[in-house]
């Protein structure tokens, strides 16, 4: 598997918090990958074989590009083939505006809009191999995209006090930073994002551990507790469990041994 990030351009930074590229190889049997929560809603351009996500006892075809919302649990999403991914990674709080979408909790949300026009186009860069171009030319169309869209300003500053605490700041602290009360800022984040300062803020932090743990299997979990503002141990596992189905040390194991093989 390759994967790569790609930096902002600065015009982009308050609505954008970086551009991918992933390549897997599944060969010809169908395989699934899973996919866990995080405090990011992201614009997925597929290229390559075909991709579903389990829904319902079976499986949905995905058409590119497609929306990965907030998810407050693992997807499987599946595929055969090699398949090449394009990500978007927004902030929950600026990507309908962004796209000029009604906001909404979907995990994975289809949608028509002018932005598919763009998948034939990418599709010649990455079917010759030019990752670059592509990127630069998705980079040059958000530019655009952005100079038309007004973004909140309440909300940035309420998503730069998020982003600092690693979403371990009360709601409260959060209103403040933003100079705004708790109920007008908690009207304007669900209006633009569909969810609540308090879930996007359990996101980001469950985010942190999370990343800590694919890093750093070995990592003491109640020092991360105590790290990212946790009231214990067993806060952090509960918390692990209901976003990602398991805990932190069945995590950081199946990790390891994955790092050993």
């Amino acid at each position: 598997m390759l994967h790569q990030e790609f930096e902002t351009p600065e015009e982009l930074q308050d609505t954008i918090k970086c551009f991918w590229y992933n390549k897997r190889d599944f060969g010809e049997r169908q395989s699934g990958f899973e996919i866990l929560p995080d405090g990011h809603a992201e614009i997925i351009f597929l290229f390559g074989g075909s991709c579903s996500i389990s829904y319902n006892g079976g499986l949905q075809p995905l058409q590119s590009p497609f929306i990965m919302g907030l998810l407050n649990q693992p997807v499987l999403l599946n595929t055969t083939d090699g398949l090449e991914i394009i990500g978007i990674r927004c902030f929950p709080w600026t990507i309908f505006d962004l796209l000029g979408l009604p906001s909404g909790k979907d995990g994975v949300r289809l949608f028509e809009h002018p932005i598919a026009q763009l998948q034939p186009i990418l599709n010649r860069f990455i079917y010759t191999n030019r990752v670059d171009e592509a990127l630069a030319y998705l980079k040059q169309h958000f530019l655009q995209l952005r100079s038309r869209v007004a973004i909140d300003r309440m909300l940035s500053k309420a998503g730069v006090a998020m982003r600092e605490a690693n979403g371990a700041i009360p709601v409260g602290e959060v209103a403040a930073a933003a100079h705004a009360t708790v109920r007008t800022l908690e009207r304007k984040f669900k209006q633009s994002s569909g969810h609540t300062v308090k879930d996007v803020s359990g996101l980001m932090r469950f985010e942190q551990v999370r990343n800590q743990l694919w890093l750093y299997p070995e990592a003491n979990i109640a020092g991360l507790a105590y790290d990212l503002g946790y009231t214990d141990q067993s806060h952090l596992s509960r918390e692990f469990r209901r976003y990602s189905g398991t805990t932190p040390a069945a995590f950081a194991r199946m990790h390891k041994e994955g790092y050993n093989l």
